[in-house]
This record gives structure tokens, sequence and C-alpha cells, in this order.
């Protein structure tokens, strides 16, 4: 069969399927190195998994959205007045305290993790009947519901996706083992079957069973099996920001005509790609600087400054850009999906 990549082999290969997979196996090959990385590099991996990947990927949007000025005319209203939607509510949300609204933000944010790949499998499964759809989303729901579940019913993990206590959790041995066979059983269907119709139709989707066992891995092994906050900030960001700056890049730079992209036309060679990722760096620092200065104040000395009084409306504020990309996703990608 012919492969449904959605750029090239090679590159959809390597920046949107390999992540997982070579995550994973940095994890194994290099755990105690990944200790120390942890113990005595906190500043070096904060930088590179937040600011320049997990952050960066939320600001790749602005190159299918507010920087491509046909899109902003076409979605002029939803683009202008979703920030301040966002901006509302999550000062709404503040106002029922940081907990609330870290908690609310957490939840949308797996939303939308768990979204965006059942959105890549969707794309590499286009040509595909759509009769039995429905399994397939079943195995990808499975690949990122479980781990979450296994989250919420298990002891306090050594992480968080934002903040502490951030998820209503319960402990409940006798739920997790339920799942754990259903999630198992599932698995084992998604193999026979994959093995079954492979020996039937001689064919082989190569890039939407490599994203769904990719997702499979990097969710159970960054949520359940390991109980660790650097591998689950390595299987978390790398394996969901590498893929989205990837696509952005290919579908909405690299594919288009020159003429239809204005003043990015320059982004469109080599030389481009490296401009196009030191634009996403510069913003997401400059993001990311803002929250160390007005509110983390963790990485960098100097920065200690109390604007606690003013949380209520810089916290929200600076949750804009992120809170946006989560909702503003869902809209831009369904005529792909």
């Amino acid at each position: 069969m012919e492969q449904p990549w959605i750029h090239k082999a090679k590159t959809d290969s390597v920046f949107i399927l390999l992540p997982s997979f070579l995550v994973v196996a940095m994890v194994f090959l290099f755990q105690n190195q990944l200790k120390v990385i942890e113990e005595q590099y906190s500043f070096y991996t904060w930088l590179f998994l937040i600011v320049f990947i997990d952050v960066a990927h939320v600001y790749a949007t602005l190159f299918k959205t507010y920087f491509v000025a046909s899109e902003f005319q076409k979605r002029r209203k939803l683009l202008i007045g979703l920030p301040i939607v966002c901006l509302v509510i999550g000062m709404l949300l503040f106002s029922f305290g940081s907990a609330v609204f870290w908690s609310v933000l957490a939840y949308i944010a797996v939303f939308h993790f768990i979204r965006q790949q059942y959105g890549f499998m969707r794309l590499y499964a286009r040509n595909e009947p759509k009769k039995w759809a429905w399994i397939d989303n079943l195995i990808i729901y499975t690949a990122t519901v479980y781990p979450m579940l296994f989250w919420f019913l298990s002891p306090t993990r050594k992480f968080n996706w934002f903040v502490a206590n951030e998820f209503f959790q319960f402990e409940s041995p006798f739920l997790l083992q339920i799942l754990g066979c259903i999630y198992g059983g599932i698995l084992l269907f998604y193999i026979l079957r994959t093995i079954y119709l492979t020996l039937k139709t001689k064919s082989f989707n190569i890039p939407k069973n490599a994203i769904i066992l990719g997702t499979i891995l990097s969710w159970y092994f960054g949520i359940v099996y390991f109980n660790n906050d650097l591998v689950f900030t390595l299987l978390n960001v790398v394996s969901h920001g590498i893929p989205y700056i990837a696509l952005i890049y290919f579908n909405e730079i690299e594919k288009k005509p020159t003429s239809d992209l204005g003043w990015m036309h320059f982004l469109k060679n080599f030389q481009g790609v490296f401009i196009f990722l030191f634009i996403l760096v510069i913003i997401a620092f400059s993001e990311e600087y803002l929250w160390e200065f007005m509110v983390w104040n963790e990485q960098f000395s100097g920065t200690k400054q109390d604007f606690s009084n003013w949380y209520f409306i810089i916290v929200p504020l600076l949750t804009v850009p992120q809170f946006t990309h989560y909702l503003l996703d869902g809209f831009i990608w369904k005529t792909k999906r």
C-alpha cells in the first residue's frame, strides 16, 4: 500500500514518529545518567524541555493562525475573541483560588494532549475505510486514558502536570486491577487485529501503527511504569511538542506555495527552519522569563519580586497563550480530521 505520510517518509519518521520511541529507549538505557541530570542540571532540563519544546510548541500555532493573513481574516472573530474569553475564564477560575485555576487548566491540558494523539492517528488513517475507525479510536483513547486513570487511582505520583494536588485522586487497587485487565485486553486485541489485517490485506499502515505504538509506550512508561518527574516530563513533552512543531512547519510553511506565505516566505528554505525555531524559542523564553520574574522565582537568581497581590490578573494573563492554544487547536485542524 502507499503509505499515508503527512509530509515525507523520512521527515515524518524522524520528527513525528521517532520522538516517542527515542525517548523511551533513552529512559531505559540511561537511567543512572538521567538521575544525575535531574539532580545537578535541573535548570538545563527546564530550559530545553519546558521552554524550548513545551512552551515553544504552543507558539507554533501562530504560524497557522495569527501570522497568516488569510487565516486571520477567515477566523477573525475566533482569533480575536478566544484569547479574551480565555482571560475572562482564567480570572473567574482564579477568583475561586489558585488550586481551582490550575486544576481546571490541568484537565483541559490532558484533554488537549489526548486529542493530539487522536488527531495524528486520524491523519495517518485518512485513506482507510471509516467503517472500522471506531477500533482505532478505541486503541488511541485506551493508550492515553488508562495511564491517566492509573494516575488518579494510585498513590501520589512524584510528578505533576502543573502543580501539586491538581487532580482529584483516590486510591483504589481494585479498580486498578479491573482497568489493567481491560487495558491489557484491548492492547492484545489491537495486536491480533493488526496481525490479522496485515496477513489478509498484505498491507500495513506504518505511520498509523507507529503513532499508536509510540503513544502506548510514552504514556504507559511516562505515567504508569516509571514514577519519576524527569522521565514523565521527557516522555510527555518531547513526544507531544516536537511532532506538533514539525507538523506546523511541514504543513503550513514547507508545503505551501511561496505566494501564500506572505512575510513568512523567507522561512521556506533550509536556513528558514532555524529562523522558524529561533522565533519560537525567543517568544517562549520571553514568556517563561515573565513567569519566573512575576510568579515562580525558581530558575533565575535576582528575580525575587512579590507580585502576589496581582496574581489574580498576572497568572490568567500569562496563561492566555497556553489556554488559547488548547482550545484553538480544536478548531484549526477540523478540516484535516
